[in-house]
């Protein structure tokens, strides 16, 4: 077994404090989704290797850098929280000038990497959002209104329009198609989470739904956006953006989450609560590898 010196030991810690400041499993769906956008933007063949490659570095490491400001805003809050006590700052392994500088570094290489190597288009988007989830999201709607996720959805609904920008310079209806589900998608996600976080999320003085309307109404909420999220996903084929094949796997990806929900609503319990979370991940990633498998068959 090797043993680390200390100085070793001690920058290892630090690369991986700065690592998780960047909220990497989040990280990993957002360049999923983008890349995604990329290959569909193309009506036949592949997308540009180059363009790929740089539009991917580009995205992710605005994205890093967005999560880590949303780390420095609410390293008080975090502390405050079981789910989020355990993070570099409420640690205390990372000083706050240290993350600040971080997340400009890092935000500045992706946006130059986009208006670069990509088009200025997608780097404007970028940055825009950027300041709606590091800003606009993270300052002022978390703490002030339980549709805080609703409204800043809108920020995390934006990597697949990335990715379709970066390879045709313009964002077209079928990208604000793909931006929807994400939309959608996003309510039901995380109220599954905050159901089963309730306390948490009270103890920390967040407005969240459950914490200002209950549990039933919360509940209530996720059945009714996650039918809406079922019908949002059939626009596709409906469009002819898509073919049978993302049908069939939207329908009973749909099927799934909706059965998530109604039961949630009817016997609710934390363990299904984060289930349905899980799920509501697993659900994403299926939809847009359906959405990608369907767009290479020889219809």
């Amino acid at each position: 077994m090797r043993i680390l010196a200390p100085a070793q030991d001690g920058f290892a810690r630090r690369a991986r404090a700065f690592y998780v400041l960047t909220k990497p499993r989040v990280n990993t769906l957002i360049v999923f989704c983008a890349v995604i956008g990329m290959f569909l933007a193309v009506p036949a063949g592949l997308p540009e290797p180059f363009v790929v490659f740089c539009a991917t570095v580009g995205i992710a490491c605005v994205a890093g850098a967005a999560a880590a400001m949303n780390c420095l805003v609410e390293q008080h809050i975090d502390a405050r929280m079981a789910r989020t006590r355990g993070r570099p700052l409420p640690r205390g392994e990372l000083a706050p000038v240290e993350v600040l500088a971080f997340a400009g570094l890092l935000g500045g290489i992706g946006l130059t990497v986009l208006h670069r190597a990509v088009n200025p288009l997608t780097m404007w988007l970028t940055l825009a959002t950027f300041v709606g989830y590091a800003v606009v999201y993270t300052l002022f709607l978390k703490p002030r209104t339980p549709q805080n996720i609703v409204i800043g959805g809108a920020s995390g609904a934006m990597p697949p329009v990335l990715g379709w920008s970066a390879v045709t310079g313009e964002v077209s209806a079928d990208a604000l198609l793909l931006f929807l589900i994400i939309f959608a998608w996003t309510p039901p996600h995380f109220w599954a989470l905050a159901l089963y976080r309730t306390e948490d999320y009270a103890r920390a003085g967040l407005p969240m739904l459950p914490v200002t309307h209950g549990q039933a109404y919360t509940r209530l909420s996720v059945l009714l956006y996650t039918l809406i999220l079922f019908g949002v996903t059939l626009l596709p084929y409906a469009t002819r953006m898509s073919g049978v094949v993302y049908l069939l796997a939207a329908v009973a990806l749909g099927a799934r989450f909706v059965h998530y929900a109604w039961r949630l609503h009817r016997d609710y319990s934390d363990a299904l609560a984060r289930r349905t979370f899980r799920f509501s991940i697993a659900y994403l990633f299926g939809l847009f590898a359906a959405l990608l498998l369907d767009h290479y068959l020889p219809y």
